[in-house]
């Protein structure tokens, strides 16, 4: 049985391993699902040959916090502020009433526009597994779009929603999902609830914590050796005391920010969550959080991070502080996006990096537009220039998802019909009320 092979020939390659050097002009040879090499005119006379002239091949992006479900719910909510409210409208006006159908079609619009913005890999954050079949829908929403994703299955937010099927079908789910050859894994959006977390441990599980200072405190429990560890995941981590920090760090946990909805809700402050993490010895990843104020754009994310962090630190030196963090680089803003999430679902070793024997997740970028080139400094064309609507080529695990700016097989009209549909159904079963030209 021959092994499908696929050569990119020609391009600018930047693969984010010290070890493999990056290429002005090089190759990327992937054959099966993995990558077979990365250098300079490499042969393969029997491989399907990807013209990557004018472009940079690079590893695929990776978005390390995003509640898929709210796809439906796109832009609803653009100038929201406040949480509570927020809460109010997704998860008991609208999110109380979704069905398994919806469930399915808000994951499946957004891993199609997050393939279709160069991401190949999602940390779901899924705050309404409603019921068994809710979960079931959106993993098959994950599984058919070919993206590569870890599914964290968590309670409902509403007031009518039940548990009574958490945490026991995690074992069912972890059973039929966390394969080594599955694209698909699940893990659990425990919040503290440490019963939770110890049948997530039993099943060798991520976990997920959304994680506010002022919000949440985490109590002497959490300091016992073995609860905290790289299994957990602490998305916003602002107003974290420094206490709290330490204790993260010691554990080895992992953190993922959101630039955009961190500013939106005013999450964050000067001592600002990324820096801190930094500063504490770990490794933020970037997310993307919300539908109902953004979308599928790490893009998006990269840009803000880079400013938000100069402006924070700048803020602290113009205060008069001593040794304020150095001002980030375009580089470090480029792992967050990769290494860093990989790093966070786990994926170190398979995934974030153009290395020989790791996973074939490697987008192609175009360099020809008129807001891109010259390219002078590659890394910083990628943080600074590029935009979704320059991702050329998507591949995960080996097989394309996207070629010559076009979604494979994503019929876009039928979705674009589906999706609406789900949304008109659940502002009727709920009565919410919108104003498309006044935004909450």
């Amino acid at each position: 049985m021959t092994t499908k092979r696929t050569l990119f020939k020609g391009g600018i390659i930047l693969t984010l391993d010290d070890n493999v050097p990056n290429l002005a002009v090089g190759d990327v040879l992937v054959q099966g699902d993995q990558i077979a090499a990365v250098g300079p005119s490499l042969e393969a006379d029997d491989a399907h040959i990807i013209d990557a002239a004018d472009h940079i091949v690079m590893p695929g992006l990776i978005d390390a916090h995003h509640h898929m479900w709210l796809g439906v719910m796109r832009r609803m909510m653009p100038n929201v502020d406040d949480l509570f409210s927020y809460i109010d409208v997704v998860a008991d006006q609208l999110g109380a009433h979704y069905r398994p159908l919806d469930m399915y079609l808000s994951t499946k619009l957004t891993a199609a526009a997050s393939l279709d913005a160069g991401i190949t890999t999602i940390i779901d954050a899924c705050h309404n597994s409603r019921s068994p079949e809710h979960t079931d829908a959106a993993l098959d929403a994950l599984k058919e779009s070919g993206i590569r994703a870890l599914h964290m299955v968590g309670a409902a937010m509403d007031k009518k929603a039940s548990t009574a099927h958490l945490p026991g079908d995690l074992y069912r789910l972890a059973q039929n999902w966390n394969k080594s050859d599955s694209l698909v894994h699940v893990g659990l959006f425990g919040q503290l609830n440490l019963d939770w977390w110890r049948a997530a441990r039993e099943l060798d599980i991520r976990i997920l914590t959304e994680f506010i200072g002022d919000l949440a405190k985490l109590g002497p429990e959490f300091a016992e050796p073995g609860v905290l560890g790289a299994h957990n995941i602490f998305n916003h981590c602002s107003r974290v005391p420094q206490e709290t920090w330490k204790l993260l760090a010691g554990a080895g946990v992992n953190v993922t920010v959101n630039p955009r909805s961190d500013a939106l809700f005013g999450f964050d402050d000067e001592s600002f969550a990324y820096q801190q993490a930094i500063d504490h010895g770990l490794t933020p990843a970037l997310g993307i959080d919300l539908d109902t104020a953004f979308g599928s754009d790490l893009f998006g994310e990269m840009h803000a991070l880079f400013g938000q962090q100069r402006s924070a630190m700048r803020y602290r030196r113009f205060h008069g502080e001593e040794s304020v963090p150095a001002p980030i680089t375009v580089e470090a803003v480029l792992e967050a996006a990769t290494i860093n999430g990989a790093r966070a679902a786990g994926l170190e070793d398979r995934i974030g990096t153009l290395t020989p024997g790791k996973q074939a997740d490697i987008i192609m970028v175009r360099t020809k537009g008129v807001a891109v080139f010259p390219v002078t400094n590659v890394t910083g064309t990628v943080v600074q220039a590029i935009e979704r609507s320059d991702v050329d080529t998507v591949m995960v695990a080996g097989e394309l998802r996207k070629r010559g700016g076009q979604l494979i097989d994503v019929d876009l009209a039928a979705l674009n019909e589906d999706i609406t549909a789900s949304r008109d159904y659940l502002i009727e079963a709920s009565g919410y009320q919108i104003d498309r030209f006044t935004a909450s």
